[in-house]
């Protein structure tokens, strides 16, 4: 027993001597202490409390989420029904997401609702405490779960992913209402995990990280100090030689504390610098700051999108290299945005730095929103940054970890506005509302009167008990400074900084930002001391770095926390890819009833076309109408476009009246099939080029599936070309088996007889067939699959 605790002591630090003397050195103002009174976010976690929620509810009702419990508990028959075996997560977020709901909503009836989901959880789980339906349904199991409990924890179980978030349900639950329903299921489970992980009992981690969160904030909770030790533990044991299966894709590569660079999953890795932040706080861990601090700069300096996202590519759900960051396909998932914003407000609570919520912001107003619809009942689960009309928000999600990821953050979302540490007090997001707490032991009522997002006037009453000794600091956001972002990733074109005013108690003050980004008032408050601020919320024209190639010759737009886009629905002839515009010519805002009522941006642009002969062709100037990006395709799908080309070579030109762009084209997936890419004249770098559309027919596989051309008149053809899709040797679609081409004759089809050798079938190149001219109205393609393979086709052309 002696060696063992010898061992422990200098294996892995115990971080529980420490643990209660020491926290985060800034102390948020909980969300439950504020409450919200502006026209911008208030309707939002109203609408989330009415619609998003319930809907949630609902699809994992429709979906067999919740069977899944009740199967386990033995309360119904069946076998394990859903796709992922991380599906049992989405209950414990929706359970988080309305425990943070009804303390801004009392509503009896959702948590009836929410007591019921307990229950069948809390009867799932088994008597030692596991808790995971696909095992302990025994039918259908998953084969990422393995043979036996923890077998493939490091890989895809997502065993422990589950619980993490199950702990931070059980936390939201508990004080929302008070009721140990579930806090008790938690901790059931957390003592099974301790007995059963560390350095003298199974040394693995996690392959998805979030139950490091989940216990940090049971020990935060409970006092229980095995918690921090076993979460700080799964971190620690990360990246060791041995253990595990070592791999970027989930952060496991090297050891946490030698980690630099972004690499991997998004959402893996901000959960995992989450976690650290929160470990680094609680135990003054240097190693763990400096590994996030470099990790924070590699992303703000060469991995960050102007929506505010993370996560370049599709492959992996994952950060591409240093300036990667291509705007069609980019991946820039919900959840990893929602990770930006939780794991830059704890670095915040860090260092007291303002560049920090710079970033929070940027991601909460732009890529957070943009995953949830107007209305509250459609989610994006990728956020690009340009569309051809491709993308669209769904309903619901076989992977459904978006949306209960948005229903869990915009409730909280409040307590991202005010902080507070010793003297100081922090306001950091510009948003109507008031609240109560203490400044060094005298309870203060702050409240505040803000335009944001659409002016900048802010307006504060300070309302102490009595006369209160404060610093109170008035983040100054970056785009009021000239700084997009943080580092040098993106600048404006206009380098000039306008001025503001600030008063108190309507007398000038003099206006110094320090170096933390924060404009400190220092003074004897009194009950009913005034300031106000008018930030300027001017338009700027963003350019990125010259390594961005996907942005070289482009410029985009955005006012105040809002980036800005052109969409299909404001601009002449329904499309915007094929804009330009001068990055010197104003742009201005207007207010607008469009999209329940905006400011729009206003200005001039010329439109690139395509001839038969190649050429290009500019039109005059004409109107150019921009909106919110995060409010794009609530009106259908269409182009959008974030970044504008400044010249015409570097705009998508509308394709030339070619016979297939003036086709209607079907295929053997029917109507819900997206044609857009075979006919829209964009050819690829190579056959796994996913930064232009493509068609494709997963998961179908060894089929004989189509593709049809009606032409627009009966019209002389002899060639006919094809470029594959092809994403092996990580994805689903390889090159055909074979391939025909048929043509309709009067009433039926016939086969081409090709010249000379017959149908190429190649990657990263055309593949064109010639043949004697046939006289014809349509074209067909008959397309053999492999047999344990789909196939894709970027581009038809036919001659």
């Amino acid at each position: 027993m002696l060696y063992r605790s010898l061992l422990l002591l200098f294996t892995l630090p115990c971080v529980s001597a420490v643990a209660a003397q020491q926290d985060y050195p800034i102390t948020p103002v909980s969300f439950s202490e504020v409450t919200i009174q502006d026209e911008f976010w208030a309707p939002k976690i109203k609408i989330n409390h009415e619609v998003t929620i319930p809907i949630a509810i609902q699809k994992s009702r429709e979906s067999g989420r919740i069977d899944n419990f009740r199967i386990a508990a033995r309360q119904m028959e069946g076998q394990f029904c859903t796709e992922y075996p991380f599906d049992d997560s989405d209950i414990y977020k929706i359970i988080e997401a309305a425990s943070y709901s009804l303390q801004t909503y009392p509503d009896a009836a959702l948590e009836r609702q929410v007591d019921s989901l307990i229950e069948v959880v809390a009867a799932a789980q088994e008597p030692d405490g596991y808790l995971y339906t696909t095992r302990t349904i025994g039918k259908n199991v998953h084969p990422w779960a393995g043979s036996k409990r923890w077998e493939l924890v490091h890989e895809l179980s997502h065993e422990l992913y589950n619980l993490g978030h199950l702990y931070e349900a059980a936390v939201a639950h508990y004080r929302a209402t008070e009721k140990r329903s579930l806090l008790d299921v938690a901790i059931k489970s957390a003592d099974l995990v301790d007995a059963t992980f560390g350095e003298q009992k199974l040394r693995d981690y996690p392959g998805h990280q979030e139950v490091e969160i989940g216990l940090v904030k049971l020990y935060r909770v409970t006092g229980e100090p095995r918690y921090l030790d076993l979460a700080k533990f799964f971190l620690d044991v990360r990246g060791r030689s041995g253990v595990g299966n070592p791999k970027e894709y989930d952060q496991s590569h090297l050891p946490v504390t030698e980690q630099s660079e972004a690499v991997g999953h998004a959402v893996r890795g901000a959960y995992m610098w989450t976690a650290m932040a929160d470990i680094a706080a609680i135990t003054g861990d240097s190693a763990y700051r400096r590994a996030i601090e470099r990790i924070w700069h590699d992303i703000a300096d060469s991995k960050y999108y102007l929506n505010g996202g993370i996560g370049a590519t599709g492959s992996g759900e994952a950060f591409g290299a240093a300036y990667e960051l291509p705007n069609m396909s980019a991946y820039a998932e919900t959840c990893a945005g929602v990770g930006v914003v939780r794991w830059n407000h704890r670095l915040f609570l860090m260092t007291g730095e303002s560049k920090y919520i710079d970033v929070l912001e940027r991601s909460l107003y732009n890529n957070v929103l943009d995953g949830v619809s107007l209305a509250g009942d459609h989610f994006f689960y990728p956020n690009p940054l340009a569309s051809m009309g491709q993308h669209a928000r769904r309903e619901w999600f076989g992977c459904a970890c978006c949306p209960p990821n948005v229903a869990r953050t915009l409730p909280s979302m409040p307590e991202y506005i005010y902080a507070h540490r010793d003297d100081e007090v922090f306001v950091n997001l510009y948003v109507s509302s008031e609240t109560d707490f203490e400044v060094d032991g005298t309870p203060l009522h702050l409240t505040q009167q803000s335009g944001f997002p659409w002016e900048g006037s802010v307006r504060l009453q300070v309302d102490p008990a009595r006369a209160l000794k404060a610093r109170l600091r008035l983040r100054v956001p970056g785009y009021v400074r000239n700084l997009p972002v943080p580092g040098e990733l993106y600048r404006y074109i206009d380098p000039e900084r306008s001025a503001f005013t600030v008063t108190v108690n309507d007398a000038i003050v003099p206006v110094a930002v320090d170096d933390g980004g924060y404009l400190t008032l220092d003074r004897t408050w009194q009950p009913g001391d005034r300031v106000e601020v008018d930030f300027p919320l001017e338009v700027h024209a963003v350019l990125a770095r010259d390594e961005v190639t996907a942005d070289a010759g482009r410029v985009a737009y955005e006012r105040g926390p809002l980036l800005y886009a052109a969409e299909w629905a404001d601009n002449p002839g329904e499309r915007v890819l094929d804009l330009v515009v001068d990055p010197s010519a104003p742009v201005t805002a207007a207010p607008s009833d469009s999209l329940g009522g905006i400011y729009a941006l206003h200005g001039r642009a010329r439109t690139v076309s395509r001839e038969l002969d190649g050429s290009l062709t500019t039109s005059a100037p004409h109107d150019l109408t921009l909106i919110p990006y995060h409010l794009w395709n609530n009106r259908g799908p269409g182009e959008m476009a974030v970044w504008l080309a400044t010249t015409p070579e570097a705009a998508q030109p509308a394709p030339a009246p070619t016979l297939t762009h003036s086709s209607t084209i079907t295929t053997s997936l029917g109507a819900a099939a997206n044609t857009l890419a075979l006919r829209d004249q964009l050819l690829p770098e190579n056959s796994n080029d996913h930064s232009i559309p493509y068609f494709h027919w997963w998961p179908h596989k060894d089929t004989t599936e189509w593709v049809q051309l009606d032409l627009p008149a009966l019209a002389n053809v002899s060639k006919v070309s094809v470029y594959w899709f092809d994403d092996g040797p990580e994805g689903g679609c390889r090159i055909p088996a074979d391939w025909t081409i048929e043509y309709r004759t009067g009433d039926g089809w016939a086969a081409v007889v090709p010249d000379g050798d017959g149908y190429p079938i190649a990657k990263d190149e055309l593949n064109t067939v010639s043949f004697s001219t046939v006289q014809t109205d349509g074209i067909r393609l008959l397309v053999e699959l492999p047999e344990e393979y789909a196939t894709g086709l970027y581009e038809v052309i036919v001659e």
